[in-house]
């Protein structure tokens, strides 16, 4: 029994000891899109408070393609040892698994949660042109003139959101796609399509100028940044709740030891004043889900959107 116990103990203090020195290098954030977009200041805000923190370096790559296929899977195949970590998006890591026949890894398998950054809705934006003043009565008008309207989409996962909005109400509506979400409202507002789903920065300035019309947004509480837009349930869209974030997460194998140091480490980060207020102007609540959490929400969101990419026939090979 003695023996046991001093393994069992040899093995605790294997695992808990890199966590008391940690980082014990620089620590690389890798971003599977170019810089400026949300992600990549979310890694930057976080990786910079860290650093202060830490006294170590939290170097942020951006690695854009592919859909964030080619960052997510370098940090798959990489060291577990907590230096290598990614800024894992929804749609990498969600969305992806059903749009590709083929990827080359697999969200719950190679990757360890750590803790959600952020999250964020999208909100259902219209041309003022077209005749609605509520999500109902663009059901309705839709409903009336099936196959005339358009909606953009500047990525695949707003494709997605959109076709679930086309399932939950009947409705008939063309996808027209974008590269990025700029061309996809810079359409809307042309009046070349009539609606789309989108984060909230690329519209606000344009609902408040009244270039664009905002009908609702699509989590469960209004969002700070458009306060006046109902949520979809109070639209009477009580199923539709789409919230996508960014998380951190690292590689499988990497010490649960590691793991709850950098939750920890970030929670803190995220419950900062003035982090608080910087991503709240870009629309973006602070996450509060750890490992555990963060895991059942990775599960849940990959079943909901394969089923959604499914029904819909969408793929993005």
């Amino acid at each position: 029994m003695t023996r046991l116990l001093l393994a069992a103990l040899a093995l605790f203090l294997a695992t808990e000891a890199p966590a008391q020195t940690y980082p014990a290098a620089p620590v690389r954030l890798i971003v599977g899109f170019p810089p400026g977009g949300a992600n990549d200041i979310l890694a930057r805000i976080v990786g910079a408070k860290l650093q202060e923190a830490w006294g170590q370096p939290f170097l942020v790559e951006n690695r854009p393609g592919a859909n964030a296929i080619i960052a997510t899977e370098s940090v798959a195949r990489s060291p577990a040892d907590g230096h290598t970590l990614l800024i894992g998006a929804s749609g990498a890591m969600t969305f992806n698994p059903g749009l590709y026949d083929k990827l080359p890894y697999d969200p719950v398998r190679d990757f360890a949660p750590v803790t959600m950054i952020g999250s964020f809705p999208l909100v259902l934006t219209i041309n003022p042109g077209v005749g609605a003043q509520s999500v109902g009565e663009l059901i309705a008008l839709a409903k009336g003139q099936p196959g005339k309207l358009n909606y953009s989409a500047g990525s695949t996962p707003f494709q997605v959101v959109a076709e679930l909005f086309k399932q939950q109400t009947g409705i008939s509506v063309n996808h027209i796609p974008y590269k990025g979400s700029a061309a996809a409202v810079t359409s809307v507002i042309a009046n070349d399509t009539q609606m789309t789903f989108v984060d909230s920065p690329p519209v606000v300035a344009h609902i408040k100028s009244g270039k664009l019309r905002g009908l609702a947004v699509t989590s469960k509480t209004r969002a700070a940044v458009l306060p006046e837009l109902p949520t979809m349930a109070e639209a009477g869209m009580r199923d539709f709740d789409v919230v996508l974030w960014t998380s951190l997460f690292a590689p499988a194998g990497t010490p649960p030891a590691l793991i709850e140091r950098l939750h920890q480490g970030i929670a803190k980060v995220l419950q900062m004043a003035d982090v608080r207020e910087r991503i709240a102007g870009f629309g973006i609540d602070p996450g509060n889900a750890g490992p555990g959490e963060l895991g059942a929400i990775l599960k849940a969101d990959l079943a909901r959107w394969t089923a959604v990419s499914k029904s819909a026939n969408i793929k993005a090979n």
